[in-house]
């Protein structure tokens, strides 16, 4: 996929981006697509999107735009900071964007003749189960991941997409979706949402996908039964919505990825209250994310496992 620019980042279909980052429409009329506003909090959709122009409008703010209009506005960063957050993330496939006229056009007139929730491109979850997919397993061996930790926490879960069947590792948030990963794919079915695991504790930990709690179960199983609740943000751009929810506990330990984004959020959150609010990143710090960090350490291990062997 082509490196995003200002260009290339104008086009990319603004409905299909605000469903990437956790924003369904509450409405939509012709072309127009209304929403809670993602910038602001509201109890009636006064946010609009014309897909034909490809811009939006937020009536309580008075303010619009294009795309990267929308991400400086967002995430609260510069035009280069959201064109780095973009080229940087993995969350952004050729699947969920469409990146020409065409394409739009294209979507526009599908949309037009089909609700939206029939689209042949929606995720529809058909069953869930224990996880027992030896596929599956073997992902998750290569992530570093055993299947004890991986069955406590994920489901196995069958979904439609593009007219097929589809199998992938399923882990579930608050809103009862499902964030969605195999060795080929990597998406989430609606509703999109956090994943927060009460337990009662005054401090919580934070990750920003699940592979990174499921890496700090494998890291503690010897540990004596954390007291802390955990809250996996499966999207960074949850991360500003869940301050109220943060703020509740006398302790916040940030693991976000090492990229522009988790930076950014960790370094606002460190001026926010430094007392409340501990970086964890420096110890994966040659890494991008915890997972990786754990995936190179078992890599290692077993390495000098395999040479005293020989």
């Amino acid at each position: 996929m082509e490196k995003f620019n200002c260009k290339i980042a104008n086009q990319i279909d603004l409905v299909n981006y605000l469903e990437t980052v956790g924003h369904e429409p509450s409405q939509i009329k012709n072309q127009d697509y209304w929403y809670l506003s993602p910038l602001r909090n509201e109890k009636t959709p006064s946010f609009k999107v014309n897909q034909k122009l490809n811009l939006w409008y937020d009536h309580g703010l008075g303010k619009g735009g294009n795309v990267v209009d929308f991400g400086i506005e967002y995430f609260r960063c510069t035009v280069s900071e959201f064109l780095q957050l973009l080229n940087g993330s993995s969350t952004f496939s050729e699947a969920s964007l469409s990146l020409n006229n065409e394409n739009r056009q294209s979507s526009n007139q599908r949309i037009a003749n089909e609700k939206k929730d029939n689209l042949r491109d929606k995720i529809v979850i058909v069953d869930v189960r224990t996880l027992e997919n030896k596929f599956l397993m073997a992902y998750l061996h290569n992530r570093s991941i055993s299947q004890e930790i991986a069955r406590q926490h994920c489901k196995e879960v069958d979904f439609w997409l593009n007219n097929r069947k589809h199998t992938a590792i399923g882990f579930q948030n608050i809103s009862g979706g499902y964030e969605l990963r195999n060795e080929n794919f990597k998406g989430s079915s609606s509703p999109k949402d956090i994943t927060f695991i009460n337990a009662q504790a005054k401090s919580v930990v934070v990750f920003e996908g699940f592979f990174d709690y499921l890496s700090y179960k494998m890291m503690n199983q010897k540990s004596v039964k954390l007291q802390t609740n955990f809250l996996i943000l499966n999207s960074l751009s949850f991360f500003n919505k869940s301050l109220q929810l943060m703020e509740k506990h006398e302790r916040v330990d940030l693991y976000l990825d090492r990229d522009t984004g988790g930076i950014k959020f960790t370094s606002e959150a460190l001026q926010r209250d430094s007392a409340k609010y501990t970086d964890q990143s420096f110890l994966y710090e040659q890494k991008k994310d915890l997972n990786e960090w754990l995936n190179r350490e078992q890599q290692v291990k077993r390495g000098h496992s395999f040479r005293r062997s020989i």
